[in-house]
């Protein structure tokens, strides 16, 4: 199969609800009383199958593609006449690019495509109020926005960054997703801010 611009991974499921013990014992995970539901279960990964041919990408058939959690809410974007194929919409835009990252399966390399970075969460620091007299508690959960640049690409490098570099990005920006069991934010390159100087 040869699609235009657009790829198609084969997934046999679009929820990860199941885990499997040290002992081999598979165990069901009810996503419906997680207050994100199958937000935090859904599959972002999947083998690919046709790669799309108006674009250089790298992508081969048998890698693995890595992306945005669209492609399977709300039932997926299923390629009709093929119920186990879905599509993932491809763009040198990141905006309209679903297509995030891949794995090579002759190296094993990981490779963020055109618009995306994968970015290592940092500890950040946090400010706090002292006194003598009363302790200045904030509930409210900080958002991350820094992050420590994982792996290379074309528009890391077009930034002038390498792996290992601290950068900011916008808040909000922290998407996160699993490649190799390690959680990465998944952050457009045009919501990079700056640089952290050593």
């Amino acid at each position: 199969m040869r699609t235009f611009n657009f790829f198609v991974v084969e997934l046999k499921k679009l929820v990860n609800d199941t885990i499997t013990t040290d002992s081999g014992l598979e165990l069901y995970i009810d996503s419906k009383h997680d207050d994100m539901g199958e937000f935090n279960y859904r599959v972002t990964e999947g083998p690919v199958v046709a790669s799309p041919f108006k674009y250089d990408t790298g992508v081969r058939v048998g890698d693995t593609l890595y992306f945005h959690h669209l492609v399977v809410m709300q039932g997926g974007q299923v390629l009709t006449g093929a119920d186990d194929h879905y599509i993932v919409k491809y763009n040198e835009d990141a905006i309209s690019n679903q297509a995030i990252a891949y794995k090579c399966q002759d190296t094993g390399e990981i490779r963020p495509l055109t618009g995306w970075s994968l970015l290592e969460p940092v500890e950040q620091e946090e400010l706090k109020t002292k006194s003598d007299v009363i302790e200045v508690v904030e509930l409210k959960e900080k958002l991350p926005t820094k992050g420590r640049v994982a792996f290379t690409s074309s528009g890391i490098k077009e930034l002038g960054l390498k792996v290992g570099d601290v950068v900011g990005f916008k808040e909000n920006r922290d998407y996160r997703i699993k490649i190799d069991g390690k959680e990465y934010y998944r952050t457009r390159i045009e919501d990079l801010l700056y640089v952290q100087n050593d």
